[in-house]
């Protein structure tokens, strides 16, 4: 009789506070889907005790399945409640990483499984040897959790090996900041394989590791390309042919390629002096001594080896009206400086 009692009392009470509910005016619950008419505990499991969390703004998945109401919920008044995830979790990060924590958690764990998507919205993709770096070798804090902006130039994590780098000497040299510039993001050795050169290969003859034969005196700003800025001697010494008395030119490569031990060689400019590889010369010779026959010194020449000019008779009838006509080839240069009859 007197639980009927308070039933009753607990009915009518209800009917009349529903205007002043505990839980605010917003909650469009009724309370007997929480409570029974015997007490106002909630009685979990209960078929009467219902209230689906997924028909709000804040759906309970994953870890948030499992907390107590009251773990969010610090007052009756339950929409009072912020979805904000610092409401309820610490910022370890002190609002470095934002105050959104689904950035880079889900609500299954707190492990992040997207910092290359991260890195690759804000600007600097993790390629290469950055790909391997653990956070805190770039975002330096005390905790190791905190994760400030450092910029995405190279010189915010490597002004210290830029400054620090004396082969070589990169701040004495003017090199540029910009580490991209010669080396590449492949490994962190900075290793002369991995430098940019392609503003001059390194290949064939010019494949060297010792970046000072080149560059000397600790200038890699403003190496001079020309080919005497590093071959003079070679030029200087060449003797087969005599590079200097025979005036040839200082740019090697008008007669070589860059392949190691100066051959094969080609004097490419030899037809304003005299067309071999065009006219009537064309075709008609091998090597440089079929013309050349004085080792060494290409200013001698020889026209009559080839031609049969040393059988007066065979040619006396073309030259007949030639006066002072002689059997030498530097008249025959002399008559025929194009090579043409």
């Amino acid at each position: 009789m007197r639980s009927l009692l308070f039933a009753i009392l607990f009915l009518s009470g209800m009917i009349r506070l529903q205007a002043q509910s505990p839980h605010g005016p917003d909650l469009k619950v009724n309370c007997g889907d929480c409570h029974s008419a015997f007490s106002w505990e909630i009685e979990v499991g209960r078929d009467t005790a219902f209230f689906d969390h997924n028909q709000t703004a804040f759906p309970l998945a994953g870890q948030h399945a499992w907390v107590d109401c009251r773990d969010c919920h610090q007052s009756l008044v339950f929409p009072e409640a912020s979805p904000e995830c610092i409401s309820c979790h610490t910022d370890m990060h002190r609002t470095t990483a934002g105050s959104d924590c689904a950035r880079c958690h889900t609500s299954e764990n707190w492990l992040v499984d997207n910092i290359t998507e991260l890195h690759y919205d804000n600007g600097f993709p993790l390629m290469g040897a950055h790909a391997a770096l653990s956070c805190d070798e770039c975002h330096l804090s005390e905790s190791g959790l905190e994760f400030y902006r450092i910029g995405n130039d190279c010189m915010n994590c490597h002004l210290d090996d830029f400054n620090a780098t004396t082969e070589p000497n990169h701040r004495d040299a003017n090199f540029s900041t910009d580490c991209t510039q010669c080396h590449t993001i492949d490994g962190f050795d900075w290793s002369s394989q991995f430098i940019n050169h392609d503003f001059f290969p390194l290949s064939k003859g010019h494949e060297i590791s010792d970046c000072t034969q080149c560059h000397t005196g600790g200038s890699f700003s403003n190496t001079p390309t020309d080919c005497v800025a590093c071959h003079q001697s070679d030029y200087d010494s060449a003797l087969n042919p005599n590079h200097q008395e025979a005036n040839f030119p200082v740019s090697c490569t008008d007669c070589h390629t860059t392949d190691v031990g100066w051959m094969p060689a080609a004097y490419t400019q030899h037809d304003p002096l005299f067309p071999i590889f065009s006219g009537k010369h064309r075709g008609e010779w091998n090597d440089c001594v079929d013309c050349h026959i004085s080792p060494g010194n290409f200013m001698v020449f020889s026209c009559i080896d080839c031609h049969e000019h040393n059988n007066p008779s065979a040619l006396a009838n073309k030259h007949d009206e030639v006066a002072n006509y002689r059997f030498e080839s530097n008249a025959c240069y002399d008559c025929h400086p194009r090579g043409e009859e």
